[in-house]
C-alpha cells in the first residue's frame, strides 16, 4: 500500500487525510474528558503526547512516525483545549456534569 502511495506521490495526501481524522477524532474526545474529569484530566493528554512524541522518534517508518506526530501534538493540543473547554462549560455553551462537584473556594 505504501509504495502504490508513494509510486503516484499519494502519501503526503493520504497523511494529509489521516490527520484531518484524527483532529476530527479528538475534538469529541475532549469534550468527554473535560465532562467527566475536569481540568484534571490535563496531564493525561501530556503523558499521551510524550508517548507519542517516543514513538514518532523511534519508529522508522515515514508515514507511520508522521502519524505519530500528528497523534502527538494533537494531545498537547488538547491540554489548551481542554482548559478552553471548561470556559465554554461556564459560558453555558456545553453541559456542564451534576455529577462531577465544584469545589468551593475558602
Amino acid at each position: 500500500m505504501i509504495d502504490f502511495l508513494t509510486t503516484y506521490n499519494l502519501l503526503g495526501l493520504a497523511i494529509g487525510i489521516a490527520t484531518f481524522f484524527i483532529i476530527g477524532l479528538f475534538h469529541p474526545v475532549v469534550i468527554k474528558a473535560e465532562y467527566y474529569w475536569g481540568k484534571r484530566c490535563w496531564w493525561l493528554f501530556l503523558a499521551a503526547g510524550i508517548t507519542f512524541v517516543a514513538l514518532s522518534v523511534v519508529i522508522k517508518a515515514i508515514w507511520l512516525s508522521t502519524i505519530m506526530g500528528v497523534i502527538a501534538f494533537s494531545c498537547f493540543w488538547s491540554i489548551f483545549e481542554i482548559f478552553e473547554q471548561s470556559k465554554r462549560v461556564a459560558k453555558g455553551w456545553f453541559p456542564a456534569n451534576p455529577k462531577r462537584t465544584k469545589k468551593k473556594n475558602p
